[in-house]
């Protein structure tokens, strides 16, 4: 079992920002995941990431993977509550790979497309290109990132108990549940992740600390 710390969230991210800072890339830039469930808000630690990096000079983009869902009509081809096509089939990879990742590659462009699709309104979102520099962070957070093959340089995953993460999701999403215990059985993103953060009381998180000397 590992070994988890309490902690604050500000704390978290300042320490995670000071890790990343210390790793040497040669100017190649970082590419993080902040990896949960939709309860368990990983936009605020992808937030609070990128605002204690900026204070250490970093340029940072943070994406949400919600803005690299698949049309309606693809995510809802076999029902709207189908938990293969979930898993599988709601996000973009193809598009993340080709719109994020590539331009981020070492010697690659750094022009970063921030999403692709707006939910709402079920449309492309059509945001302009933002320009990531050399020695720049990607921040990407969202649900099920672990598994793909993304080449990212550093993971944090938030984990919620199956009770908890029943509490604090929508009745009306509880169908994603199955979704979520099969992720974890099938990627284990708790021991994939560089970090992992228990947040069953989104007030008191805890986590097992980082990993060894900055590569």
């Amino acid at each position: 079992m590992q070994k988890l710390e309490a902690i604050t969230w500000e704390r978290l991210a300042e320490r995670t920002a000071g890790h990343l800072d210390e790793r040497d890339t040669g100017g190649d830039r970082l590419r993080v995941a902040v990896d949960g469930a939709p309860a368990a808000g990983t936009g605020r630690l992808a937030g609070l990431l990128a605002d204690a990096l900026r204070l250490r000079g970093r340029s940072v983009l943070t994406v949400s993977a919600e803005g690299f869902l698949r049309p309606a009509s693809l995510r809802f081809e076999h029902g709207r509550q189908d938990v293969d096509s979930y898993l599988g089939g709601w996000y973009d990879t193809a598009a993340l790979w080709r719109e994020v990742f590539g331009p981020l590659d070492p010697g690659g462009t750094g022009r970063v497309l921030p999403d692709l699709w707006d939910p709402v309104t079920d449309r492309a979102s059509r945001s302009p290109y933002v320009q990531l520099p050399p020695d720049g962070v990607l921040i990407l957070h969202g649900p099920l990132l672990l598994g793909h093959w993304f080449p990212f340089d550093f993971t944090a995953h938030i984990a919620l108990s199956p009770a908890a993460l029943a509490r604090r999701t929508d009745e009306s999403e509880h169908w994603t549940l199955p979704a979520f215990a099969r992720y974890e059985a099938e990627t284990g993103p708790a021991e994939a992740a560089d970090t992992l953060i228990r947040a069953d009381d989104p007030r008191r998180p805890a986590w097992t600390g980082l990993p060894g000397p900055p590569r």
